[in-house]
């Protein structure tokens, strides 16, 4: 049976002000029916996410692990997700995801090319060059920039490229933060490419001894953040206010992060880098003066190539999709 609109998006809302404090404050931001939108597209993908890595909300449970091979829990999360799609949801998180899809029109592509970034963590992709890191944040980031824009209305290709720029950054901001923790988990993010210029051997990335030659490497990672940023803001200009002071917010929040990792050097991963409850304040507001100049002067300037950029091949098309099926959402 299917639950009452309040309930799913109370279970969401629970689901990204404990999953995620940086993107809980900047949706707080939107227009109630866009946030609430926003809420749901984020627990579906943050339940995934869990699923993938046997944790709850981010961070590791205190039950044991779940039985389940990797790959049969990718599996299962496709066809859930198909199942979503064709009206039938099983779940509250899955529930979540079939309204907001019927409600902007979300193509199902969208919801399985994340997937297929978790069926790349199944497989222990490696990554041997930037392009094929790229590749991966499409997938597990990218892909949900360009739901969330749509959520925010928007449907023309330039602005949805540059909404796939801003989860590709973010992406790779994680990537930078978590490069002992995720080689722990037997997973390398990082470009063997340059890896093997700082004569980093990829099994090891987590001992102290390779802190500094680790740095070298994500400081060239942050670089490469920084252009998606760059790109990202400008298509911030192409939404409501409201709408733009969060995405401004969430850019700003999340790109303090990459900051704080380049000001500690080697000894970022001493503790997790983040950003105080007050810097996100400050954040919060100076967006608010770059949603405003956006909204305003930003809308008077034309949208710039998004020179040297990389592409993901899905995104290169003249249609995104968009035209492809809806959701039949229960009632």
């Amino acid at each position: 049976m299917a639950k009452q609109l309040s309930e799913v998006v109370s279970h969401s809302k629970m689901m990204i002000e404990r999953g995620s404090k940086s993107f809980a404050r900047a949706a707080a931001l939107m227009p109630t029916d866009v946030r609430d939108s926003v809420y749901m597209l984020y627990a579906w993908c943050r339940y995934c996410d869990d699923c993938i890595d046997d944790q709850h909300l981010g961070f590791a449970p205190a039950k044991a692990p779940v039985a389940v091979p990797i790959e049969e829990r990718v599996e299962l999360l496709r066809q859930r997700t198909l199942a979503a799609y064709n009206g039938s949801p099983d779940g509250l998180e899955f529930e979540a995801l079939a309204r907001v899809a019927e409600k902007h029109a979300i193509p199902e592509r969208f919801p399985l090319d994340l997937i297929e970034g978790f069926a790349m963590d199944a497989a222990g992709h490696r990554y041997g060059t930037e392009e094929d890191t790229l590749l991966y944040c499409y997938h597990v980031a990218g892909s949900v920039g360009i739901m969330m824009a749509m959520v925010m209305g928007v449907r023309d290709q330039p602005t949805l490229l540059r909404a796939c720029d801003l989860g590709i950054a973010f992406q790779l901001t994680n990537i930078s933060r978590d490069v002992p923790a995720d080689a722990r988990m037997g997973r390398v993010y990082l470009p063997e490419k340059l890896l093997e210029e700082e004569r980093l051997p990829a099994h090891s990335l987590d001992e102290p001894r390779h802190r500094k030659a680790v740095f070298q490497v994500v400081k060239r990672l942050l670089e490469l953040a920084d252009r998606y940023y760059d790109s990202a803001g400008y298509g911030i200009a192409r939404l409501p206010f409201r709408c733009a002071w969060s995405i401004a917010s969430a850019l700003r929040i999340y790109r303090a992060i990459g900051t704080n990792i380049l000001e500690r050097g080697p000894a970022a991963w001493d503790s997790r880098a983040t950003t105080s409850k007050s810097q996100k304040l400050v954040h919060v507001a100076l967006a608010s003066a770059d949603a405003t100049l956006a909204t305003s002067v930003g809308r008077l300037r034309k949208m710039p190539p998004r020179e040297h950029l990389w592409t993901p091949a899905a995104l290169s098309e003249g249609d995104l999709g968009l035209a492809a099926r809806r959701v039949i959402a229960a009632a």
